[in-house]
């Protein structure tokens, strides 16, 4: 496996540049700040990533405010209290993509975040808090607790949200094929604990964040 450094040599070589490199890394917001975000705002991303997942994105961001607004803000203790009549308005309102079973999952993921709130104060705080060295514990939770939110569809709310994190796209993954942390695309329990031991190893060598690293590694192979 290559040092981070060398996989940054060759992301630079392709970018024009190690400063023109670093200029597009993006980079995790601190913890305080994630903490001071509203539940209500992860469960609205939660909601806006798993309705764009296999479905056209800029749909989806055209309806937006009508998503808000059929969701009344997307509090996570008032949606988990939607029954059979919030179903039906919400099944009924030409505002907002009307899938039942992605309007279902918002429900569960609100349930879930109430669930959190309630063992940790808040569920920003449980996202906030989660050390980067466990960051496929935090996945494996949104696989086994939230609705929907395996796979890519969880990744991207985490990094969307400005958690430190990985996604786990066709060029990243490239890339750990590459230097033989895995075989194959990760699916197994024993596969994503290469993967993080391996950002851990970049990231102990760099100072780097997960967001940067997965970064470099998407563009030492990507466009």
């Amino acid at each position: 496996m290559r040092s981070y450094a060398e996989i940054h040599a060759i992301a630079a070589d392709r970018k024009g540049g190690a400063r023109a490199l670093d200029a597009m890394l993006t980079r995790p917001k601190p913890p305080e700040m994630l903490e001071a975000t509203g539940d209500d705002r992860w469960l609205a991303m939660m909601a806006r990533c798993l309705f764009q997942a296999g479905f056209n994105w800029k749909v989806v961001e055209g309806k937006w405010p009508g998503f808000e607004a059929a969701f009344e803000g997307f509090d996570p203790a008032r949606v988990a209290h939607y029954a059979d009549a919030a179903m039906d308005r919400l099944l009924s309102d030409k505002g907002i993509v009307r899938n039942g079973a992605k309007i279902q999952a918002v429900i569960e993921n609100a349930v879930f975040l109430t669930e959190l709130a309630s063992e940790q104060g808040s569920a920003a705080r449980v996202f906030a808090r989660w050390p980067a060295a466990d960051y496929t514990g935090l996945l494996a939770l949104l696989g086994k607790r939230g609705a929907r939110l395996g796979g890519a569809t969880g990744q991207r709310f985490l990094r969307n949200m400005g958690v430190d994190s990985f996604i786990l796209t066709a060029d990243v993954t490239a890339r750990l094929i590459a230097e033989g942390v895995v075989g194959k695309p990760p699916s197994s329990q024993r596969d994503m604990a290469a993967v993080q031991a391996a950002f851990d190893t970049w990231r102990n060598q760099s100072g780097r964040s997960l967001t940067e690293i997965s970064r470099t590694l998407a563009m030492s192979v990507g466009a």
